[in-house]
């Protein structure tokens, strides 16, 4: 199919809108990596023309945009895993017989902020991270409500 022959579709209604603006970098980056499994897995016809690609079939600032926004955000998930692993997550498991529990096998299991969850996503979130006696007097460390402070083990 000719890039002339590409049909344009118009959005209307409420919430449709082809903008990318106000998601997070992580959250334009899923979109992108959604467009190259697209490529991969199908057949290539032609471009949208619009807001990501002109009358020639070229990338606009906005597509240029998207992809730069997208490639912060894969720095940004590189980053806290690097992070996340200098603290070991905890075990968990859940059945709904018997409900949740984590466990270190070494240290005490401790919610811990995410430290770039909201560059990321703009919403907080914690994690289950152990931690060694020495040092569970780090800021930002939370027990499990319910569990003693020494417990390795802690239902949730």
């Amino acid at each position: 199919m000719a890039l002339e022959e590409v049909i344009i579709i118009l959005l209307e209604g409420d919430g449709l809108t082809d903008s990318l603006r106000g998601l997070s970098s992580t959250e334009v980056k899923s979109i992108v990596e959604w467009r190259e499994f697209y490529f991969r897995s199908y057949t290539f016809v032609g471009k949208l023309v619009g807001r990501y690609y002109n009358n020639q079939g070229n990338a606009t600032k906005y597509l240029k945009g998207a992809e730069a926004k997208a490639a912060r955000g894969a720095q940004l998930l590189e980053k806290q895993k690097a992070e996340e692993a200098k603290q070991p997550g905890c075990n968990s498991r859940w059945s709904q017989d018997e409900g949740g529990e984590v466990w270190c096998d070494t240290g005490f299991p401790r919610l811990v902020q995410r430290p770039l969850e909201i560059a990321l996503t703009g919403k907080m979130s914690k994690r289950c991270a152990c931690f060694l006696e020495d040092q569970l007097d780090q800021q930002g460390l939370e027990v499990y409500e319910g569990c003693d402070y020494l417990a390795q083990t802690c239902r949730v």
